[in-house]
């Protein structure tokens, strides 16, 4: 008989609430088990509620209270439920529908104030719901870590504390948001701010780094440059998409988006770090598929995107080209500056001036252009977004690696003293902040980690980091070892394969650096970067094998799963959609290959820094024997001649 009684489990807990006083609300439990259960619920003091023998319990709110529920059997065996929370919150008018059933509904929204630095800055918000709501406060946003109550308090605030406050309110049913909040922080020492702060109503940025080229030198540099001005924006609240290694069509596809995600009073940064050159006053950025020698239609015209940025009337457009310059027909004459509409506010931030190279060194055991470098230096500085440039242009003037070779050009049309540090403000724009934030989380969501149960007993965690918006890292962990297995190790592979394209020996070790700098794991046993992300048109499925040793047998034995992951990261936007057409043209009978690994034959070979410190130039070169001195000269189309493509 004992082996026939189960075990007593309680398998529905309550759910905690948030009601009006005097509401009726009722609390359940579910357990299974042997025979007739018994129940009992309590109050928070351990006092027993009379007559709360049920499953089931229905009380009328009158104060906040929290209760358990005990569930046993005719063994002697019991559980408890958790603990339930009925909160009535102290709200005079709670403006709740007649016909309320326990929809999320915001009763206080936050109350936009003015507080004198050094103050207690303090919002509030409350809402009814079943389940209770959860909070979640943004500032310009962005969430604030550790914000999840229904009040905010900020004890000492400070300049930095200056912004637009909203609360996410959300139960497993619905998400609901307040209205917004303007908080100004006033100087200690005066009663009001002397001149009005200029806002974004958002700040977004775009950063591409193409290092291996398929006819071209290779570049060592894009990858620590754009990881680390991806983290710095981050700081300084953009919203960051960084991509590595595209192909022109890929380039084109990212620009698309990007435009798409900025409007009215937005900040826009577009940065770029590869190869390069200049023609006519146009700069062109070589995408990685460019061949030799290469064309404009092969390449992206940095004025294109300028142009399109305006067009969305952008509050601030800076573009940052950390690349050659070098003309390709030397007659041509030097470009003014000239903004492309009237409407101001544009800024290039060029690494080198016109006709000249830019350069890129070692610099502490890593690679770094050296505009980039300095640009990193200073980017969070609370200045003018042309005085952050300038002190960019003093520092790299005065270091000897690159003195007579290289110096930054600033052009712009600035019409205002914007800097990258200037708050957000969504003020009137809430509904297209949402919008842009969707557009984004949804090129940013990793998929998430997921613990595996092999039949052999072993449990194996595979979790995922970003390095990138296109690279991603997937780490394998075994956490529990089964009863009869020892030796135990995991590799992760992925279908389709995924081209890693850190793994040549020079990069190795900046690689390294980045993985342990985002961990999501600890000590995990494996990892697999997953490179190229965009090109994915399908879901990705990580394939997790298992290899142990069978304590009985003695035998090495191999178990697998799969996990399928779906569209991680900048995959979800199904870039490659509209290069298919182009693409098929240019593939016309062509063998299909897998994703990711592509072959090239490279003219010339792959190129590599030689010494440390040693500064080496973006230029992409001509071939090695070339037939007339003006072979790899890039023909160039009339900008009022019809355009074949999109930028």
């Amino acid at each position: 008989m004992k082996n026939m009684i189960r075990d007593l489990v309680i398998v529905q807990h309550p759910v905690s609430v948030s009601v009006p006083l005097n509401y009726q609300v009722k609390l359940s439990v579910r357990a299974e088990g042997t025979g007739i259960l018994n129940y009992q619920w309590f109050k928070s003091d351990e006092e027993e509620v009379f007559g709360a023998t049920r499953a089931d319990l229905t009380v009328t709110a009158q104060r906040s209270q929290l209760y358990i529920c005990r569930v046993n059997d005719q063994f002697c065996n019991c559980v408890f439920s958790e603990w339930v929370k009925v909160k009535v919150p102290d709200i005079a008018k709670p403006g709740l529908p007649v016909a309320w059933r326990g929809e999320l509904h915001i009763a206080v929204h936050p109350a936009p104030q003015t507080v004198r630095q050094g103050q207690r800055l303090t919002l509030s918000c409350s809402a009814f719901g079943i389940p209770i709501p959860h909070y979640q406060w943004y500032r310009n946003g962005h969430p604030l870590l550790g914000k999840t109550t229904d009040t905010l308090q900020i004890h000492n605030a400070e300049a930095d504390d200056r912004g637009t406050y909203l609360c996410s309110v959300s139960n497993v049913e619905e998400e609901r948001w307040t209205e917004p909040a303007d908080v100004d922080i006033e100087p200690s020492n005066q009663l009001k701010v002397t001149a009005p702060k200029l806002t974004a109503t958002d700040k977004v940025a775009l950063l591409i780094g193409n290092l291996n080229y398929s006819h071209h030198p290779d570049l060592m540099a894009p990858t620590m440059d754009v990881h680390e001005l991806a983290n710095l924006l981050q700081q300084l609240g953009f919203r960051v998409v960084s991509l590595l290694d595209l192909t022109r069509e890929e380039m084109l596809a990212a620009i698309e988006k990007f435009i798409l995600l900025l409007d009215r009073g937005v900040y826009a940064l577009f940065y770029y770090a590869g190869h390069g050159y200049e023609r006519s006053g146009r700069n062109y950025l070589v995408a990685i598929d460019a061949p030799q020698p290469y064309r404009p239609e092969n390449c992206v015209c940095v004025q294109r995107v300028m142009r399109k940025m305006q067009e969305r009337r952008t509050a601030l457009s800076v573009v940052l080209l950390d690349t050659c310059r070098t003309w390709y027909n030397q007659d041509c004459i030097a470009s003014e500056i000239r903004p492309l509409v009237p409407m101001g506010n544009t800024v290039y931030g060029y690494a080198t001036c016109e006709d000249a190279e830019a350069y890129e060194v070692q610099d502490g055991g890593k690679s770094t252009g050296i505009f980039t470098k300095y640009l990193n230096k200073h980017i969070l500085q609370p200045e003018k977004v042309t005085h952050v440039l300038e002190q960019v242009s003093e520092d790299l003037g005065r270091d000897p690696l690159v003195t007579g070779k290289q110096a930054v050009e600033i052009k712009h049309t600035l019409k205002e003293p914007r800097s990258l540090t200037d708050p957000v403000r969504t003020t009137g724009h809430t509904g297209e902040l949402r919008l842009r934030d969707a557009c984004w989380r949804h090129a940013n969501e990793l998929p998430r980690q997921k613990l595996l149960i092999f039949p052999c007993g072993v449990e194996v965690e595979v979790s995922f980091s970003a390095l990138f918006s296109n690279v991603m890292v997937a780490f394998g962990t075994v956490k529990t070892t089964g009863p009869r297995t020892q030796d135990c190790t995991v590799t992760l592979r992925s279908t389709p394969a995924m081209e890693d394209i850190f793994s040549s020996p020079g990069r190795s070790g900046e690689m390294d650096s980045l993985l342990l700098n985002n961990l999501v794991a600890e000590n995990p046993d494996c990892s697999l970067r997953l490179c190229g992300l965009q090109k994915l048109q399908g879901s990705l499925v990580i394939k997790v094998d298992l290899h142990y040793t069978h304590t009985g047998s003695k035998l090495r034995l191999q178990e697998s799963k799969q996990l399928d992951i779906g569209k991680p990261l900048v995959a979800s936007c199904d870039q490659y959609r509209g290069q298919q057409a182009l693409v098929t043209q240019r593939q016309e009978g062509a063998p299909s290959q897998s994703m990711g690994h592509v072959s090239h034959s490279k003219q010339p070979p792959r190129q590599t820094l030689g010494q440390p410190g040693r500064p080496f130039t973006r230029k992409a070169e001509c071939a090695a024997k070339v037939p007339t001195a003006r072979s790899n000269e890039p023909e160039e189309n009339d900008e009022t001649e019809p355009q074949d493509f999109t930028f």
